[in-house]
């Protein structure tokens, strides 16, 4: 994997449910008490926070990344059971060899108080997800403890993955089955739609 920049800011940052998986109780009982509070905010054009120059921004040492990447799947934040997780993994190498696109999904045990679209930018950079002369990565990301997912897209694809595009996969796949407290159906509805997108 060895993708370009990510620059463009896509959609997403939908409010998720906590899963009891590993989590203490006091925090299942906080998820079940905001489960009705949800927030989706979108927004287009270039990512925000990269104002400034160029040669300010030709300065700034790319942050390690927070996740170590793991394969085409990287479940750090355990939402997937072992079978789903190998049902992913072996979509998205077919994807891969059909047509050269990476598609990875991660989940992420917390943001570290940072916001979801810079965490998933970088991530996507310094994954290097995608080839580096088309730009073509994909990144899809869930964060349940900030209750927050958002799919990164490379510039290679952004006529293929339009912000309308990855709006209606959040609000058509993704979204009804993380309400109803399915964090791996929504992972898996969402990556079935943007592969669909891909091929």
């Amino acid at each position: 994997m060895a993708g370009a920049g990510f620059r463009r800011k896509i959609v997403l940052c939908p409010r998720l449910t906590e899963t009891p998986r590993g989590r203490s109780l006091a925090l299942v009982k906080l998820a079940l008490l905001l489960l009705p509070i949800w927030f989706a905010a979108c927004s287009d054009g270039p990512a925000a926070g990269r104002g400034g120059s160029g040669e300010a921004q030709a300065l700034v040492t790319p942050a390690p990344p927070a996740v170590a990447l793991a394969g085409r799947v990287t479940d750090a934040a355990a939402i997937l059971d072992p079978a789903r997780e190998a049902r992913l993994a072996g979509r998205l190498e077919r994807l891969e060899r059909a047509t050269g696109r990476q598609l990875v999904v991660v989940t992420v045990p917390s943001l570290s108080g940072r916001e979801v679209a810079d965490f998933t930018r970088d991530l996507a950079n310094a994954w290097g997800i995608g080839r580096a002369d088309e730009d073509d990565g994909v990144v899809f990301l869930v964060a349940p403890r900030e209750r927050r997912a958002r799919i990164e897209v490379g510039t290679g694809l952004e006529t293929v993955l339009t912000d309308a595009a990855c709006r209606e996969i959040l609000t058509r796949d993704v979204l009804p089955r993380f309400r109803s407290g399915d964090l791996a159906g929504g992972i898996e509805a969402g990556v079935a739609a943007l592969v669909a997108r891909l091929l």
